[in-house]
């Protein structure tokens, strides 16, 4: 006969039976061992203890109380005390911090003992619940399949690093330092966030990126990169000069809308771009203990008699910035400085803040009594809407316009010159206006500022200010030919510094033709993505405002912005 063995059965503890009224088994509990109590280490019965310090604090409360009375009669100092008087301070001190720390001890070893029988309790409940009657299980979620957790590392020491890392012994920001390869502390670091969270990024790619490259300056505890696919739209003809716009996006039709806009300017002769202002700006906010004060350092400030040395101070910083002006609000006690220079073919923030900060150096010697709250106060304003980008401007401010042919706006862009203009006025005007727009008066002028940004190295944060724009239509040759105009006030675009120097973003500018900064004219090339930027804006929105009109918006978006292919699929 074959008997199966069976593993020894735990020690159990013994068990007590509960019993129904009626005298039945009910159900069986084990035997709590007593549990044991903090007043269990005090020499005498908790009741005693409690007593004595009660006893002790109001005893010698009492005797220092009358002790202070007679002294203040006989007007004796108070800070003069006798031995006794020590003893019964170190007694009233003593009673208390008893009486504060363990009085009701008691008490409260009642609720923890109250708590722990209610855990055992429960505790065995559930188990009952649980392995007793199994029909009474509650319903279960159901678990996803998580994809597998496919590893990278290539070595046993990569693998003794990685636990290293889930164990805390090397911080994994601190992998690149330690490793001195970039790449390889990347791969570690993606494994060690695998295995903590439980959760595959095996479609996040690692492979063919130069981690090197954004050590310091781009990217910190980097696992992979993001792929966007970098689109073409143009040639863009802009200033009697051609240009073909890298666009990185993942919205369909964006591309091919702005490439429509494009061959439509193209046709009619090409657009102008004037740059009307080039200056970035930081607004440190400082505080006085008066406003008289905090305006006496805005009148300092923005003395042109000042400026001069104010300006020597300021460009010390580098040999491209140039302080271009100071513009001061006060708000009470506090002022806010708003400082405009020019900074070269960088966007310049960096370099507009270490100006900034040899200026307040400067004013401390003056003004002892300024108290310096922060480098920046939002009154600069960056990444966030304001109304003074809106009107003052910030980088770069670019007009760009175009005379479009009638019959271009009837072969190309399949509509009429009225119904553009009247689509403008009630739509980017009225309509921005209705909803409160700031520096949003135009169709879609974001969508093609951030690919550029993506797709150029840009901050794509600004896209916040950069995208301000008012785009106007009008009716030209008694209603024949359309005339279309952008006005960026804040485009802020640079060509060296931060992502511009990645493989990928510089081959962008270098297609543009504005990769770096210019020798020969320190500024021109950022000045020259700045029109390019606005120029493709003018034709994103002379194509997508042409598509509203003549009914095509949502049969185009049909057709290139929607897809049945399981891309996931694809990819893996």
């Amino acid at each position: 006969m074959d008997i199966s063995r069976r593993a020894p059965k735990p020690p159990q503890r013994p068990l007590a039976t509960t019993v129904h009224d009626s005298g039945t088994r009910r159900r069986q509990q084990p035997n709590k061992p007593p549990t044991p109590k903090a007043s269990d280490a005090l020499p005498l019965p908790l009741y005693l203890t409690n007593a004595v310090f009660f006893t002790l604090f109001f005893s010698v409360a009492y005797y220092l109380l009358h002790r202070w009375r007679d002294k203040i009669r006989n007007s004796t100092p108070l800070h003069l005390v006798s031995l006794p008087e020590i003893a019964a301070i170190v007694s009233l001190m003593a009673s208390f911090i008893y009486l504060l720390g363990f009085f009701g001890i008691d008490f409260v070893q009642s609720f923890i003992s109250r708590a722990s029988h209610d855990a055992w309790d429960l505790d065995n409940h559930h188990h009952n619940f649980l392995i007793e009657d199994p029909r009474r299980r509650p319903p279960q979620q159901p678990q996803p399949h998580p994809e597998p957790l496919i590893s990278t590392l290539s070595t046993e020491e990569d693998e003794e690093i990685v636990q290293s890392v889930l164990v805390g012994k090397i911080a994994s920001h601190s992998l690149e330092s330690q490793l001195g390869d970039c790449k390889r502390a990347a791969s570690i670091r993606r494994e060690a966030l695998q295995r903590t969270t439980g959760r595959s990024v095996q479609g996040l790619p690692l492979e063919g990126f130069d981690y090197a490259s954004i050590l310091g300056q781009c990217c910190e505890m980097p696992i992979g990169y993001i792929q966007i696919p970098v689109g073409i739209a143009g040639p863009l003809l802009l200033d009697g000069f051609e240009y073909s716009v890298p666009m990185a996006t993942t919205e369909g039709c964006l591309v091919a809308s702005t490439n429509r806009g494009c061959k439509a300017i193209h046709v009619s002769g090409g657009a102008t771009s004037t740059l009307l202002r080039d200056g970035m700006t930081r607004a440190p906010v400082v505080r006085f203990a008066s406003a008289k004060r905090a305006s006496e350092l805005k009148f300092f400030v923005e003395d042109p008699v000042n400026f001069d040395a104010l300006s020597v101070v300021f460009n010390r910083s580098s040999r491209f910035a140039r302080l271009q002006s100071i513009h001061c609000s006060l708000a009470g006690k506090n002022l806010y400085m708003r400082f405009t220079c020019s900074t070269g073919d960088a966007m310049g923030m960096n370099m507009v803040s270490k100006g900034v900060q040899n200026v307040l150096d400067f004013l401390q010697t003056d003004f002892p009594d300024m108290d310096v709250i922060g480098i920046s106060g939002n009154f600069c304003s960056d990444k966030k809407p304001a109304a003074v980008n809106w009107i003052e401007g910030r980088g770069k401010s670019v007009v760009c316009e175009a005379i479009i042919k009638e019959e271009v706006v009837k072969k190309v862009l399949k509509t009429n010159v009225a119904a553009l203009v009247e689509l403008n006025m009630l739509k980017n005007l009225a309509g921005s206006a209705v909803a409160g727009a700031l520096g949003g008066f135009n169709a879609h002028a974001s969508n093609i500022v951030s690919a550029i940004f993506i797709a150029t190295g840009q901050d794509p944060a600004q896209n916040i200010e950069s995208s301000h724009c008012i785009t106007m239509i009008e009716a030209l040759n008694d209603g024949k030919d359309l005339h279309i105009s952008v006005t960026m006030p804040s485009i802020e675009v640079g060509t060296i510094g931060g992502g511009t120097q990645l493989a990928s973003q510089s081959a962008c500018l270098n297609l543009l033709g504005v990769k770096g900064a210019s020798k020969e004219s320190p500024g021109s090339n950022s000045r020259l993505l700045a029109t390019i930027v606005a120029g493709a804006v003018l034709a994103g929105e002379l194509s997508l405002m042409s598509a509203i009109a003549a009914g095509q918006l949502v049969k185009s978006h049909m057709k290139y912005n929607r897809s049945s292919r399981d891309v996931t699929k694809i990819s893996s």
